[in-house]
């Protein structure tokens, strides 16, 4: 019983619910950054490897990975572009 009096007393009182809405924007915009990257990094991995199996296909594979990875940018951008959104509308 001691020791959640002491976690209790120890824990952070909220005053200011603003602080942590501003995290979760910043929070949202580094996870679609984040995933992004993940994504990109495997198509261009899997695009390297396609073209080291088929070189004579590697103009097409280099075509699609290039459109899949603008299509993941833009839904990372989209991401971000939330994130920063949710940020403005928190006054102070």
């Amino acid at each position: 019983m001691e020791i959640m009096g002491l976690l209790q007393a120890a824990a952070p009182v909220v005053q200011d619910p603003k602080g942590l809405a501003m995290i979760g924007a910043g929070i949202a915009a580094g996870g679609a950054v984040i995933g992004a990257g993940l994504g990109i990094g495997r198509i261009g991995g899997s695009a390297v490897e396609g073209m080291a199996r088929q070189p004579e296909a590697a103009g097409r594979i280099q075509t699609a990975a290039l459109i899949l990875a603008a299509l993941i940018e833009g839904a990372a951008l989209f991401g971000v572009v939330i994130g920063f959104q949710i940020q403005g509308k928190i006054t102070f």
